[in-house]
């Protein structure tokens, strides 16, 4: 917790449903408890920082996509598109909640090898049949499309222009808190510090605040983001979550491009897009990718000039000529395990749920994982879309669900 934060009690010493962390999972997770027809318990999301100045939220990209390899991720997003794109219909047609639109420059994914180009095949499969506008385009295709990209070493591309692209995210959050709030959810900046199960230790029976209150509760959702673990061994659970870090800057180009530029997945891992009408954003991380500190948050000065700026230059001929006008780092809730959510209950703490291990993708995905895991602690299954295989029984069964399409 920041010392320099005043924690905050909460008014009860009890509530039906206590979150663990306020960031997108959180208020998405709260406000769709408030918008479930048959759930009428009490909700307090606890936040440890609540200016959520280095929370994942915060320094996400904030794009959504559907070129994703497995079905139920494409489906996902399909939902969070939706959701995008008819904030004020699913906020209950509220007339202070702002019409959204996804800035449809779309992802391109570039092969440069022939394996490679295999898979971006096999995904397309999969996202067609979802009903994606998945296409995949030759080199020649792509430079007629986007004539500023060098594809001397591209075998294939894999493009997508149908809800893919930028999203106002901190919009759509900051209505989740809002309207929480006035449907009856309980914020406090507080930090949940130790957790108390029953004799069986079949359940979390409190959760103790680190301003001293112990604090009963019915179901426990852990939304805690990079901290995840941290969170979950409160529980006596190990879950593979870790921090990671991952490297934004935000620049302009001398010579700006004549058409925007699509999410461009590069094989050599840096990613770049449009950001405004003449600036543009590329993210990337080390060669070396361990887990970091919770709190630390350090550039990496030499990557930018090594291997960031090197590889897009080389993609785009006129970005040799560019200026950095900020940069920040953030974390990824990287799972170690298979790159994909780990959600629903635990085996045997049946009151602890997960809510974790997005590795990137989680912004895209909180409509659909808040309404699900609503859901679960609701009626203890899944009414919409079916979520099971992102359960953490995986984990143990060591059988995990593989995502190929992570950036």
């Amino acid at each position: 917790m920041n010392p320099l934060l005043k924690q905050q009690p909460p008014t009860k010493d009890r509530y039906d449903v206590v979150i663990v962390g306020g960031a997108m999972m959180g208020a998405s997770t709260a406000w769709f408890l408030t918008d479930t027809p048959d759930f009428d318990g009490s909700v307090l999301v606890v936040e440890r920082d609540p200016s959520y100045e280095f929370c994942s939220t915060a320094h996400s990209n904030s794009c959504i996509r559907q070129q994703f390899s497995t079905e139920i991720n494409v489906r996902i997003s399909q939902f969070g598109a939706d959701f995008i794109n008819n904030l004020p219909r699913h906020m209950g047609n509220d007339p202070r909640v702002p019409q959204l639109r996804i800035q449809n420059y779309g992802y391109l994914y570039l092969a440069d090898n022939d394996a490679f180009a295999d898979i971006l095949r096999d995904n397309q499969k999969v996202q067609h049949a979802a009903g994606a506008g998945t296409r995949l385009l030759s080199p020649e295709q792509i430079k007629e499309a986007y004539p500023f990209y060098n594809v001397d070493d591209v075998v294939l591309g894999s493009l997508n222009t149908v809800d893919e692209g930028y999203w106002d995210s901190i919009a759509v959050f900051d209505w989740w808190r809002r309207q929480s709030r006035e449907r009856g959810v309980e914020y406090v900046a507080n930090e949940v510090v130790t957790m108390a199960k029953n004799a069986a230790g079949t359940r979390v029976e409190t959760v103790t605040l680190a301003s001293g209150e112990v604090i009963s509760c019915g179901q426990v959702v852990n939304c805690s983001g990079p901290r995840a673990a941290r969170t979950s061994r409160m529980a006596g659970i190990d879950i593979p979550v870790e921090p990671r870090k991952r490297y934004t800057w935000v620049f302009s180009a001398e010579k700006p491009l004549d058409r925007e530029l699509p999410l461009t997945v590069d094989p050599s891992g840096v990613h770049m897009r449009q950001d405004g009408k003449t600036t543009y954003m590329a993210g990337g991380h080390s060669e070396v990718d361990p887990a970091v500190d919770y709190d630390d948050f350090n550039m990496d000065l030499s990557l930018w000039e090594n291997h960031v700026w090197p590889a897009i230059a080389t993609r785009i001929p006129q970005f040799e000529a560019i200026k950095v006008m900020r940069e920040w780092t953030g974390h990824y809730a990287y799972n170690t395990f298979d790159h994909n959510a780990i959600i629903g209950p635990h085996d045997t703490i049946e009151n602890f749920i997960f809510l974790n291990g997005f590795s990137g993708h989680g912004l895209q995905q909180a409509p659909a994982m808040g309404r699900g895991t609503a859901e679960w602690l609701t009626y203890g299954e899944y009414r919409s879309l079916d979520l099971t295989p992102f359960h953490y029984d995986r984990i143990l069964r060591n059988a995990p669900l593989v995502e190929k399409a992570i950036i």
